[in-house]
């Protein structure tokens, strides 16, 4: 059956003419592929993308071998921007083709819209290695990214270290959220993170992304216990924050871990990591994860020293200027 269907050419169409029982097939398989890879419990995204799918308020494409869907992909809009928020193919002979036609699709209706000025992607499971031209390469810049890996008994014995900047730890509580903007939007002012999501730019984005990992599963079930907020004790402000998810039973997410410049090389990073890292294993997880930007050196220093080990490498594409 599988040398039959390959028999047929690929065909790209809308994804709202493509029934979520249809789609089903290819979920079911994208939650194995999280789940076996990455320890990620991707049912609650799934779930979401059944939804609207129902509703036909899906936008993106789906990728069509005969009577079997093959792949999609599907985007968000944000302001001036589109956002690719997930990109499935399934692996097989073909699939780099298919996944650099599937992406061409989606790219080139974001072209099109009227409006969209630059268009943002992470996708994990995007198995583009650097030889492949990205479609619509002239507009693109690519920023290649690491997932790395902790297990409990590394974070076991991390050991505590006193910072030398005085400041009070926390847990999370929804009223630092607009000390914590600031926080996010100072750390980040001319880092390579900010060219690969512009949401770090200036508070009011900042805001969006903070609402977007409180709120929402993309990133998993937000942990409030093991996300830990450090206060500066002689401003009272926030200068440090480690926010943390439950990707699944077992394993937690960091999703953002920053500190303002003034206060970096103080331990403050390492502590702050430190302290989400054991709450994550209260909450019942054996490992956890995070993403990191490979030129992000200084960051990479830590994860490496605390423990965290590298796992794979994908792409943040980011188009602009078309």
């Amino acid at each position: 059956m599988a040398a039959q269907s390959e028999a047929f050419l690929p065909e790209i169409e809308d994804l709202r003419r493509v029934s979520s029982a249809e789609l089903d097939v290819l979920l079911e398989e994208e939650a194995y592929v999280w789940d076996s890879e990455y320890m990620w419990d991707f049912r609650p995204s799934a779930d979401l993308v059944r939804r609207f799918v129902q509703m036909q308020s899906l936008s993106g494409f789906a990728l069509r071998l005969g009577r079997e869907l093959t792949g999609y992909a599907y985007h968000v809009f944000e302001d001036h921007k589109g956002l690719i928020g997930d990109f499935y193919v399934r692996p097989g002979p073909h699939s780099g083709a298919y996944e650099m036609m599937l992406l061409s699709a989606v790219v080139q209706g974001l072209i099109r819209t009227p409006g969209v000025r630059r268009i943002e992607s992470q996708l994990l499971l995007l198995g583009a290695s650097k030889d492949v031209p990205i479609p619509f390469e002239r507009y693109a810049a690519r920023f290649d990214r690491q997932f790395m890996t902790i297990r409990q008994n590394a974070i076991r014995k991390l050991a505590p270290k006193t910072p030398t900047f005085r400041a009070r730890l926390v847990p999370w509580n929804d009223r630092l959220h607009e000390d914590t903007a600031h926080l996010i939007s100072g750390a980040y002012r001319g880092h390579v993170d900010s060219e690969i999501n512009d949401q770090y730019r200036n508070i009011p984005g900042a805001r969006r992304f903070l609402t977007n990992i409180v709120r929402f599963p993309g990133c998993g079930r937000f942990a409030p216990a093991a996300s830990i907020v450090a206060i500066d004790e002689g401003t009272g402000r926030v200068c440090g924050v480690c926010l943390a998810s439950l990707v699944s039973t077992a394993s937690g997410h960091i999703t953002q871990l920053c500190t303002l410049p003034a206060v970096r090389g103080t331990c403050l990073g390492y502590e702050l990591l430190r302290r989400s890292l054991l709450e994550l294993l209260n909450l019942g997880c054996s490992m956890a994860s995070l993403t990191v930007t490979r030129s992000n050196t200084e960051a990479i220093r830590l994860y490496d020293s605390v423990g965290f080990r590298y796992y794979s490498t994908f792409p943040a594409i980011v188009w602009e200027g078309f």
